[in-house]
Parts: structure tokens; sequence; C-alpha cells
């Protein structure tokens, strides 16, 4: 068994196309039901503001899954540690025995959730736009304005976090790592208004995004919420939306933000505005059809992308260090 540590892993494995492009093919087949995808183990641990998160999925006829351990503890910052952290194993799909432990401190996880944001992106932002917008100003809040660029490109991002500092912190460094204006937002009204595409990356347990602050064209990929008692939009947000796409319906309609709206009966699992994020990629079904509509994706990460970025992170590693 072979064990790479995170510096290892960042030096051959980014957020760039191919990134992008393996995890799209990795919701192809969830679509084309080539996957086994068991429901996420979840534990919380709320007097130190934290969580546990286990994910695997197994892709029929491929010789190896994953199975990754997540975990996010959100007071961390104020510690001088970054909020999430894990490692992925990876396994032999006949044996089951072990072949690599990548020791990655959720860099993968990061690179994933990145790339299945520019993949909604992709298929439901409108084709020209000037202005994007993100709440929050963490890990996420990075990846996911540069993975955008790479199937969007624009000239502003609106960013509102809640500490002011954060966000100007924040601003420097993504205007100069991706040439782009940075503009800090008063509010997260701000962002929504501003913005053609919107990406949340918080772990709010309080809605933040209002219905009527979206507009005809707006497209919103919404990766925070990942566990029940987190939410980020409105449930009634679902009422304006055209289109609402998810990456796994029976895993949003638990924890994404669509929990909220399936509870209080805005959205139900027979609504034919839902569709899942393999059904556009794999072309069953279509996405935006118009620049007017309002678009929503809930992504709530899934063990394919864990088991497609572990095996792409093993491959890149065997090439460069000749093991």
């Amino acid at each position: 068994m072979k064990i790479f540590d995170e510096r290892q892993i960042r030096k051959f494995v980014h957020v760039n196309s191919k990134a992008i492009e393996i995890v799209e093919e990795g919701f192809t087949a969830l679509a084309s039901e080539n996957v086994t995808l068991p429901p996420i183990l979840t534990m919380e641990i709320p007097e130190h503001h934290g969580e546990m998160d286990v994910k695997t999925a197994y892709i029929k006829g491929l010789d190896t899954f994953a199975v990754k351990i997540s975990s996010g503890f959100f007071d961390n910052q104020s510690l001088g540690l970054p909020s999430l952290s894990g490692m992925m194993l990876l396994l032999c799909s006949k044996t089951g025995l072990a072949e690599a432990i990548l020791l990655d401190n959720g860099y993968l996880t990061d690179v994933r959730t990145a790339a299945a944001g520019a993949v909604a992106a992709d298929y439901l932002a409108k084709e020209q736009v000037k202005s994007v917008g993100v709440i929050g100003t963490g890990t996420q809040a990075r990846y996911q304005m540069e993975a955008l660029l790479l199937v969007r490109n624009f000239d502003v991002i609106y960013v509102y976090g809640r500490k002011r500092e954060s966000a100007e912190e924040y601003a420097a460094e993504i205007s100069e790592k991706l040439g782009k204006e940075v503009i800090i937002a008063e509010s997260v009204e701000e962002v929504i208004k501003m913005s053609e595409i919107v990406v949340t990356t918080t772990p709010a347990t309080e809605p933040l995004i209002k219905a009527e602050w979206l507009h005809p064209g707006l497209h919103i990929t919404a990766m925070g919420s990942d566990a029940s008692h987190k939410q980020e939009l409105y449930a009634k947000v679902f009422q304006k939306a055209d289109v609402i796409v998810c990456d796994v319906q029976s895993q949003c309609f638990r924890l994404g933000e669509l929990h909220h709206a399936i509870t209080q009966g805005i959205v139900t699992s027979a609504d034919p505005r839902l569709i899942e994020l393999g059904e556009l990629t794999s072309g069953m079904k279509k996405g935006r059809r118009n620049d007017k509509q309002i678009t929503i994706c809930d992504l709530t990460g899934t063990g394919v992308q864990d088991t497609v970025i572990a095996r792409f992170a093993y491959g890149r590693l065997q090439e460069t260090t000749n093991l």
C-alpha cells in the first residue's frame, strides 16, 4: 500500500479542465445507473461546531474505488487551522485490499467540489455573463471562482462575507490570482442582484437568500448545505426557479437545500423541474433553455466524485513518482 501526503498531491492535482472533465464523467456514470452509491454516513460534533462525513461509490467496471473521510470544524479559523480536513482510501474492486492512502487533508474534496460547481454552471448558466458572485470567503469561495472561470468568462466578482477583514483578504488574493475585479458587497442581497451566476459556499444554518432578490437569467449553485440542519436558501426561492438541478435527488431530499423545500411542500419528488446533474451531462435532459430562465443547482457532494478524483490523483502520482 502506498501513502501520499498533501504536499505530493497538491503538486500534481489542480483545479483545471481535466478535473472538471473527470467529475463530469462521474456524474454521467451515475445517471447511467452504473454506480453503487450508499448513503452518506454523517456524525455531528456540535460542542465544537464540527461534523464528520464518510462517502464512497463503486463505478462498475473500474478496478478501484475510494472511501473518503472528511471533517468540517468551522471554528478552526480562530485557531489558525483550516476548517476542512480528511483523507481518501483507494481500494481494489476485486479484492477489497487497500492500494493507497491519500492524506490530502481535504484538498481533493475541495478540487472535486469546485469541479462539480463548474459542471453545474456550464450546463445551467447563460453562455455570456459579465458579473458573478460568491457568498462566503473560505477555501471553496476561492476554488469555485477559479473553476467557474474555466467554463465561463466574466469581468467582475461580487463577494460577501460576514467578516469585512476576511472579505478584504479574499478580494486582494482572488483579484491578483484570476486577474478580475473583485467588489466587496455590503449584503447578500447586493451579491444576488448584481450577479448573473452566484455560488453559495457557507455552512449557514439560517437561510441567506430570499426569493424576491432573484432576477431573470440568474443561476445559483448552492453547495454549502450538506447536512439536514444547514440551509443557505429560503425554501421559497425554489418557487421562482424554472429549472432545479441536484447531484442526487434522494440525497438532496434528505440533506440539501431541497430538503427544506420538500419539507415545506414547495417542491415534490414529482416536480417536472427537477433534474439530476448526471441527466444533463449524459444528454438525457436539457438544462437552461433561454437567457431569461432562473436555474438552481443543489450540490451535496457524492461518493462518485470522490472515487473519480482519488483514482485520477493516484494515477498522476504513479506517473510522476515512478511508483
